[in-house]
C-alpha cells in the first residue's frame, strides 16, 4: 500500500505527557507513519498558555496532513464523565478544569476528537497493537513523569462511577507517600540524592550532575550501587501498588509500560520478593507480569485507537 493510500486510512494520535507532547499519524493496523514531539513545558510557557500553544501546533500539523479527520488524545489527568472536560492536571499548568473538547471543536469544526486518560489510552493501544496477544482482562501500569494505571475488564476500560478509576499513582504505599511520589521521575531522583548524600555506596553519580531518572537508570544498567539500589526500591514500591490492585480486582495479568523495561532485570527480583510476601498462592500461581511491547509509542498508538473504531 502506498503512503498516499495509507494516509487516507490514517488517524492522529496525540500523547500529552508531563515531559513531551507527541503527535503521531497511525494507520488502522497500528503502523506509525510520522511522529513529532514538543516539550510540554515549552508549550506551557508560551504567552497564551499551554492550550493555545497546543492548538497552534495542532493546526499546523493538520494543515500539513489534510487527509486526517479523526484525532484521539491521551491526557495525564482526570476527565469529566463524558470525557470532554479536563479536571485535575497537576503536571501541566493551564490544562486543568477546562472544556477542552469544546475548545478543540471550536478551533477545528470539521474534525472529530476523543479524549481519554493517557494510561487508559496506552492500555487500549497494547490491546489493539501489541506484539503479543493480550487477554480480555488485564491491569496496565505506566511509569513516566508520574505513575498511571488502567484496568481493562472483558475488553472494556473500567472507569468506575465517574470515569476516573485506577489512578494507581495516587494510592498510598508503605513509606507514607503515594506510589507516584515514590517512583515517578521526581521520586527516583529523590531516592538517588538520599543514597548519594549518605556516602554509604560506591557511585559515579554526583549531586552536582543535574540528576534525572534517565541518568540514574543508565547508572543502574552499568552496575552502579546507587542506581541499582534505587531501582530495587522501585521494584518493591511497584509491587505494593500491584498487590493492592490484584487483591481488589482479582485480575492476573499485569502489563508494565513506560520507562520500566530497560531496568526490568533489576526491578523484577525486588518486585517478586514483595509480591510473594503479600500475595497468597491463589493470586501468585496465576499472576503474569510482562512489559509492554509498544514502548515509547504506546501513548500515540493508544490515543489513535480511541478513534479508529468510531
Amino acid at each position: 500500500m502506498t503512503n498516499e493510500l495509507k494516509m487516507e486510512n490514517a488517524y492522529l494520535g496525540i500523547d500529552i505527557g508531563g515531559t513531551n507532547t507527541k503527535f503521531g499519524i497511525v494507520t488502522r493496523t497500528g503502523e506509525l507513519l510520522e511522529k513529532v514531539k514538543y516539550p510540554t513545558a515549552d508549550l506551557a510557557d508560551q504567552p497564551n498558555g499551554y492550550v493555545e500553544a497546543f492548538i497552534e501546533k495542532l493546526g499546523a500539523f493538520l494543515g500539513d496532513n489534510k487527509a486526517i479527520k479523526k484525532v484521539g488524545i491521551g491526557v495525564p489527568g482526570t476527565l469529566g464523565p463524558k470525557r470532554r472536560k479536563t479536571l485535575e492536571f497537576p503536571n501541566i499548568v493551564g490544562l486543568g478544569n477546562i472544556e477542552f473538547a469544546k475548545r478543540l471543536e471550536q478551533a477545528f469544526p470539521d474534525y472529530q476528537f476523543r479524549l481519554e486518560n493517557d494510561a487508559n489510552a496506552a492500555a487500549l493501544g497494547e490491546f489493539y497493537f501489541g506484539e503479543t496477544a493480550v487477554p480480555p482482562s488485564y491491569i496496565f501500569i505506566t511509569l513516566g513523569t508520574g505513575v498511571g494505571g488502567a484496568a481493562v475488564i472483558n475488553k472494556q476500560i473500567f472507569g468506575g462511577e465517574g470515569g476516573n478509576a485506577m489512578e494507581i499513582g495516587h494510592i498510598p504505599i508503605g513509606n507514607g507517600k503515594s506510589l507516584e511520589q515514590s517512583i515517578g521521575k521526581k521520586g527516583i531522583v529523590g531516592m538517588a540524592e538520599k543514597y548519594i548524600g549518605s556516602g554509604e555506596y560506591k557511585t559515579k553519580l554526583k549531586l552536582s550532575d543535574n540528576l534525572d531518572a534517565k541518568k540514574i537508570q543508565k547508572a543502574c544498567l552499568a552496575g552502579d550501587e546507587v542506581g541499582k539500589k534505587v531501582f530495587r526500591r522501585v521494584g518493591k514500591y511497584l509491587a505494593q501498588g500491584i498487590v493492592s490492585n490484584v487483591r481488589i480486582l482479582d485480575i492476573s495479568t499485569i502489563i508494565l509500560g513506560g520507562g520500566v523495561s530497560a531496568a526490568y532485570e533489576t526491578i523484577h527480583p525486588a518486585m517478586m520478593k514483595e509480591l510473594k510476601h503479600w500475595l497468597t498462592p491463589y493470586y501468585l500461581d496465576k499472576l503474569q507480569i510482562k512489559t509492554a511491547s509498544l514502548a515509547n509509542e504506546a501513548g500515540i498508538l493508544g490515543a489513535a485507537s480511541l478513534v479508529i473504531e468510531d
